[in-house]
């Protein structure tokens, strides 16, 4: 009888900062349910891996599942998998990251499931060739990967049936192929199918054997499968096909194939991800080129037989292709390289322990790319990462300032190439702020970290184009995506939005979002425009490049950014010298900001000046975070709200959920303008309009004679709150 081995893998993930409620949807839809179906098949084996962010979770809230999970260890019925306990993407942290983390899941699972795990879950399949290196100093054995990935090393389909061995500097991993056909049959077509496939490539020999991995959330969680899983009973059926045919299916560990069969051989796999992972990184316009390449393909029929070397791009482009992707990896790596420095000075306490952990939380990978599946345009996965990010730098204050130093104030400052683009950024470091500056690109501040309630204020998305837009523009109804009572489509086929008339929401910026962004603005600008991002910018400000310069005096922090550039009027081209000071204080959070504009010219300016902020806190719609402004009435004042506010001198944005009161003075008779920065991205559940900040907008119309000058003076306070839901 001709035989095949077949080795099953699930792998079960919520990022750090996911709602409760997500956690909880997921538990009930999808882990719950397979542990109680695997439980009625005690003659499935499979390998499951739950990082670390949801194993804790399932053990504070539901400790009998653990239970469980371990009886079914305990029967060989599973086998564990360890990973990143956080899970990062492991080429985007130090290799001592990289290896704490996968020992720190080790342990756990251990400590609750009694099995020391020696495979590992390589978030979203992402491989670069150095990694065996980091691998094999965490005790890994093995890996999965796509079999996209061998094929693109130049193996056939008919070499994948098997595991290889891959090296780096002598250190060793052994890798096997996950099935792209097995991806796309289980659990959306007919079990039958993946019968038939699994009878295909059966042999005599019976030494074949077919992988499947993929994400345990397909069975439940994305859109139709838990009524096409559970209710409809498809794995039900599923393992009853598996159990029917044992006499020639054998379920086997990965443990056990590498235990008891030879590799097939070595293998050096290029950079890869999965298929879907490497289009994604492209850039929009790339995108469309790539989508139109694959039709034309398919049209001729050449498709299957040549996608292998239709590839798209490299993850690590995501951190080029976003600049708050960068932001946040540059940031994983400046607090990474603080926690060496004072490892390397022998400082080894609980302190630098909770740092390291909290470091490790801001390290989990999915605010850091965008896909179907990235959580980059979520504000609540962002906000929870630099949350930790933030308390690592708090805790680290601790162990390098004493308690004289924090009573009296401190501040430290760097000039460096923190985000790798080859210029110099400004770092101001406080017991209350991190202040980032980029005077390479419009001396603007482009995160402001608040240490008291460790936030970015700043913590925004910029409009831009992605791929997937057009199809939102041509997309009519969703009702066409499925017809099929017997299975569902694949998530990457759908096309769903969570709203009518989205596309009226793709506005695109020019600049990033940021602070401190210097307008000059045309006489016939709406504000109207300026939310849609079509109006002219008439001064050469937005990305111009600032002299910086900081000084302290009378235990405060002066920083100095000033430009001489042009504006186009009326009445010709007038060149200014625009000047920006920043006043920190280095014990309290009062930020005094003076802007300076004068004239160069020999004859009268007419501007019409703005500078822009942008404040993210998360809800734009809740009751709970609004504006205020002294003396006047808003009529809606929730965060997502387009207005007006003249003569104002005292206004200010309150959360309560943050227990935060950010308040601007600003001079009389000054003009506010205030609108929300929305986004517009897909997501497993489609496509979905996102709050990312909020833009205040201070500007003045000036008349400035030759030689003239302007200033003003604006102080931002940053305040506990009582909370009052009716205010």
């Amino acid at each position: 009888m001709k035989k095949i081995k077949l080795a099953l893998g699930t792998h079960n993930h919520q990022p750090v900062g996911n709602f409760e409620f997500v956690f909880e949807d997921a538990y009930k839809k999808s882990y719950l349910p397979f542990l109680e179906k695997l439980e009625g098949h005690p003659k499935i084996k499979i390998a499951q891996h739950y990082t670390g962010i949801l194993f804790e979770w399932i053990l504070h809230h539901y400790p009998d599942f653990v239970r469980r999970l371990k009886a079914l260890v305990a029967a060989g019925q599973v086998e564990m998998m360890t990973g990143g306990f956080y899970e990062p993407i492991l080429i985007n942290i130090p290799d001592n990251d990289k290896i704490g983390q996968i020992k720190k899941l080790t342990r756990f699972v251990e400590k609750h499931t009694g099995y020391n795990p020696s495979g590992m879950w390589l978030a979203e399949r992402i491989w670069e060739p150095q990694l065996p290196t980091a691998l094999a100093a965490a005790n890994i054995k093995y890996t999965l990967v796509d079999d996209s990935h061998f094929k693109s090393a130049g193996l056939d389909e008919d070499d994948l049936h098997g595991y290889y061995v891959t090296e780096d500097n002598g250190n060793t991993v052994k890798i096997f192929p996950i099935s792209e056909k097995l991806r796309y049959t289980i659990p959306f077509q007919d079990p039958q199918v993946t019968i038939d496939y699994l009878k295909s490539l059966a042999t005599e020999e019976g030494d074949k054997i077919v992988i499947f991995a993929d994400d345990g959330e397909k069975f439940g969680i994305w859109p139709g499968t838990y009524q096409h899983c559970y209710e409809n009973g498809w794995i039900e059926r599923f393992f009853q096909a598996l159990e029917t045919n044992l006499d020639w299916i054998e379920l086997v560990h990965f443990s056990e194939v590498i235990e008891n069969l030879k590799p097939m051989g070595n293998i050096y796999l290029p950079t890869a991800s999965y298929r879907e992972m490497m289009e994604w990184a492209l850039p929009a316009k790339a995108i469309h080129k790539y989508e139109a390449f694959e039709h034309q393909l398919k049209d001729h029929k050449l498709f299957d037989q040549n996608k292998v070397f239709v590839r798209g791009g490299f993850w690590r482009n995501f951190l080029a292709k976003y600049q708050e992707s960068n932001n946040l990896h540059k940031k994983s790596l400046y607090v990474s390289n603080k926690i060496s420095r004072l490892e390397k000075e022998g400082i080894d306490t609980t302190l630098l322990s909770e740092a390291k952990d909290h470091l490790w939380a801001g390290q989990c990978n999915c605010p850091y790319w965008h896909g179907v599946f990235g959580g980059l345009y979520l504000n609540n996965i962002r906000f929870a990462v630099y949350r930790n990010m933030i308390q690592a730098e708090t805790i680290l204050d601790k162990l390098t300032r004493d308690g004289s130093d924090q009573n009296e104030g401190w501040v430290r400052t760097d000039y460096s190439d923190f985000d790798g683009n080859g210029l110099d950024e400004l770092i101001v470091e406080t017991p209350v702020y991190n202040l980032y500056f980029a005077p390479s690109s419009g001396g603007t501040l482009f995160e402001m970290d608040f240490k008291p309630r460790t936030i970015n204020l700043l913590d925004t998305m910029t409009r831009r184009e992605e791929g997937y837009h057009r199809k939102l523009v041509e997309h009519n109804n969703s009702d066409n995506n499925n017809k099929n009572n017997d299975a569902v489509a694949s998530i990457h086929d759908m096309v769903i939005a969570k709203e009518a008339d989205l596309d009226k929401y793709l506005h695109y910026d020019s600049y990033r979002r940021s602070a401190l962004v210097d307008h000059f603005l045309a006489p016939e600008t709406t504000i109207d425009d300026f939310k849609t991002g079509k109006y002219n910018e008439l001064g050469d400000f937005i990305h111009g490049a600032y002299q910086s310069e900081t000084k302290k005096r009378n235990g405060k922090l002066n920083i100095m950014l000033s430009r001489q550039g042009r504006v186009h009027t009326e009445n010709g081209d007038v060149s200014l010298l625009l000047r920006k000071e920043l006043c920190v204080s280095t014990t309290g959070s009062d930020l005094e900001i003076t802007y300076s504009i004068q004239n160069l010219e020999k004859h009268t300016a007419d501007l019409w000046f703005g500078f822009e902020l942008n404040y993210a806190l998360l809800a734009g719609d809740a009751p709970d975070r609004y504006y205020y402004a002294a003396g006047q009435e808003i009529d809606n004042k929730r965060l997502n709200s387009t207005g007006i506010l003249n003569h104002v001198h005292e206004m200010g944005l309150k959360d309560e959920w943050l227990d935060l009161d950010i308040h601007l003075l600003l001079p009389d008779q000054s003009t506010v303008w205030r609108l929300p920065i929305e986004t517009v991205s897909q997501s497993e559940s489609g496509f979905e309009r996102v709050y990312q900040s909020s833009v205040i907008l201070p500007n003045w119309k000036i008349k400035l004679s030759p030689g003239g000058e302007w200033k003003a003076k604006i102080v931002q306070k940053i305040n506990g709150i009582v909370k009052n839901v009716s205010e």
